[in-house]
């Protein structure tokens, strides 16, 4: 083998070894999963700007409910959504109208997530893997049309952290939720929880959130929140990534 060869297999060999490294040896310490819901504008003019700062991957769970086709003030244009695909966030389901799971007629249910897929593909966007119930609410006919059209992971409610060990992927629990009352000290609680190789899944939606203050979040809080991440030396990674990491533990 030439030198110049010899020289990029070595880079090859290296780039491997760290990536692997990088993926690896945080998860098996605190792994978190950040996601936002709810394609509010804030995630595209605050969020993604300070998760790039940090270095944190997340993902944006889409949806056309609420006033999202009317109100650009408030919600992101799908122009926006493709964006934070460029910058290498995750682009997951939330459904075309936000409407709850257990309440929709099979049929129902599956034009709502069809919709999203096919909005996603018009924009360059890659089919999800991840969805979000409307609400928090689950369904097992809901987990078998998300089972049978390749989805990998869906958040549900709870405050508990995810045990992949345990728990079904496609009905996961959230440690945190983002609520005008919540408290950087049950933030850090939720962190504590990633461990023992469990994953704090957290969820927040607009920051701040102005048409569904109930879900709002401070960006002051928000800031502190992410800084403790941060600062605790956590592996902050979109829910997708959880795919890899499993995958990179069986190995």
């Amino acid at each position: 083998m030439k030198p110049a060869h010899l020289a990029i297999a070595a880079l090859l060999l290296t780039l491997t070894f760290a990536w692997r490294t990088i993926a690896v040896e945080p998860a098996a310490e605190r792994l978190v999963v950040l996601t936002f819901d709810d394609s509010v504008v804030s995630h595209a003019t605050f969020v993604a700007p300070l998760l790039k700062k940090h270095g944190f991957g997340a993902t944006f769970f889409i949806t056309e409910g609420f006033e999202f086709l009317v109100d650009k003030e408030h919600y992101m244009t799908w122009e926006q959504i493709k964006a934070l695909h460029a910058d290498g966030f995750e682009i997951g389901n939330h459904t075309r109208k936000h409407a709850g799971v257990a309440k929709q007629k099979p049929e129902q249910l599956a034009a709502d997530v069809e919709f999203i897929e096919q909005q996603c593909a018009t924009y360059g966007i890659p089919k999800p893997v991840s969805f979000c119930y409307p609400g928090y609410q689950t369904s097992d006919a809901a987990v078998k049309l998300l089972r049978e059209r390749g989805y990998q992971f869906a958040r549900a409610g709870g405050a508990r952290a995810f045990d992949p060990a345990k728990d079904d992927p496609l009905t996961m629990p959230q440690a945190f939720d983002g609520k005008p009352d919540s408290t950087l000290e049950q933030f850090k609680a939720a962190v504590a929880q990633a461990k023992d190789g469990k994953v704090a899944v957290m969820t927040f939606h607009g920051v701040p959130d102005i048409k569904h203050p109930w879900v709002n979040t401070d960006p002051a809080k928000f800031e502190a929140c992410m800084q403790h991440l941060k600062e605790s030396g956590c592996k902050v990674i979109a829910m997708r990534d959880l795919a890899l990491v499993a995958q990179l533990r069986r190995n």
